[in-house]
């Protein structure tokens, strides 16, 4: 979000707009059939079409890699922004080799000794903390608000990387990843089919705080590199502009937001191939079983990826999430059927505004896996 404010200011807002509508519909689409169901997603995939197991296999492998590319260029810039923390406070910049193992240690002796409950508590720490910081931050920039007013106009720019970005929004935000992940997080809390209006309000909560804080991240980019003509390839950069707006506290609050950004998202990518796993199988979730252990080591080593490749975290972000538009069609398609069978929903299959809604996802996806095509190759 913030190198798209910094490359095209707030001209594509209306990409996140309906990224997070469509982020809401499919959120409430997966929820709702595990309710009635009583299953996860994959595993539904897996037994109600005649190559689902072939879907379902394509799905699991396409997150996996989707997601370890993406803990790659998110521990990548985490390192970099504590670094140069460092460097604020001592004069001097911290080996970021070194920090990243000392990250990993540490993240890995939670999910060690963790119980999903646990990490839940952990990431509305980060979330918090991301959130307050960027409110802050975006306050002290104090964007143009008539240019995020006009960014609601659909526009794409004329440039290169513009479609790899679009699909980037796509892949942050309405991303394949959290709609298979949805359904395992609404199997951890129980909830029921009587529980069906709380797990939307909480769909609409997740979809509603995910623009917010996006669009104020979006906007953030654009007050400050955007209007220098400066593009966001190095995340370093940005934190050296903010000292002339508010000093070195200025500094340290967008480092904080970033890493506690980052740093919420680096459990569930952890967790997400035993938790696919499980769902392919139907085993039971245990994060202390031998194989959520083993995997979940296999996954944290990952955070070492931008540590021996040229190519800068932010890139690789773009990049993971440009390939996370590219699995969205394969998620949107299946639920489109699934939540509209009888023999599987009885008599709570979707309702003609959902169906509708769903038709929207699945011809954004198509659009937005085009616009990846062309932006990565």
């Amino acid at each position: 979000m913030a190198k798209v404010g910094a490359e095209y200011g707030m001209t594509l807002t209306w990409a996140l707009v309906l990224s997070c509508i469509f982020t809401y519909i499919l959120m409430v689409a997966y929820g709702k059939t595990t309710l009635v169901t009583g299953h996860t997603a994959l595993f539904n995939i897996k037994n109600n079409f005649r190559f689902g197991k072939v879907l379902a296999i394509y799905i699991m492998i396409a997150l996996i890699i989707g997601e370890m590319l993406a803990l790659m260029g998110i521990m990548g810039i985490v390192s970099d922004l504590i670094s140069e923390g460092f460097r604020l406070l001592t004069g001097t910049p911290v080996n970021t080799l070194l920090i990243t193992s000392i990250l990993v240690v540490f993240l890995y002796a939670l999910f060690w000794y963790g119980r999903y409950q646990v990490f839940e508590k952990i990431l509305m720490g980060f979330v918090i903390l991301m959130a307050l910081t960027f409110i802050l931050v975006f306050f002290m920039v104090r964007p143009d608000f008539s240019s995020l007013a006009s960014g609601l106009i659909p526009t794409i720019p004329k440039t290169d990387g513009a479609f790899a970005l679009i699909a980037a929004i796509a892949g942050t935000t309405c991303s394949a990843a959290v709609f298979i992940m949805r359904s395992t997080v609404v199997a951890e809390k129980g909830w029921t089919i009587k529980e069906l209006e709380q797990e939307k309000k909480d769909s609409a909560v997740s979809a509603t705080m995910m623009f917010v804080l996006s669009l104020i991240i979006m906007a953030v980019g654009a007050g400050t590199l955007h209007v220098m003509g400066m593009q966001l390839n190095n995340t370093v950069e940005m934190i050296g502009l903010f000292e002339p707006i508010g000093g070195k506290f200025a500094a340290f609050l967008l480092i904080l937001g970033i890493a506690g950004a980052g740093l919420s998202t680096i459990f569930p990518i952890i967790l997400i191939a035993p938790w696919l796993i499980s769902d392919y199988t139907g085993r039971e979730r245990n994060i202390r079983s031998p194989m959520y252990r083993t995997l979940g080591l296999v996954g944290i080593l990952f955070c070492f990826g931008t540590q021996f490749m040229a190519t800068p975290p932010p890139i690789v972000m773009v990049l993971s999430q440009a390939f996370q538009a590219l699995i969205l069609p394969a998620v949107a398609i299946p639920i489109y059927l699934l939540i509209n069978r009888k023999a599987l929903m009885g008599d709570d299959t979707a309702g003609q505004g959902m169906n509708a809604g769903i038709i929207a996802v699945i011809l954004f996806s198509l659009i937005t896996s085009y616009f990846a095509i062309i932006g990565l190759f």
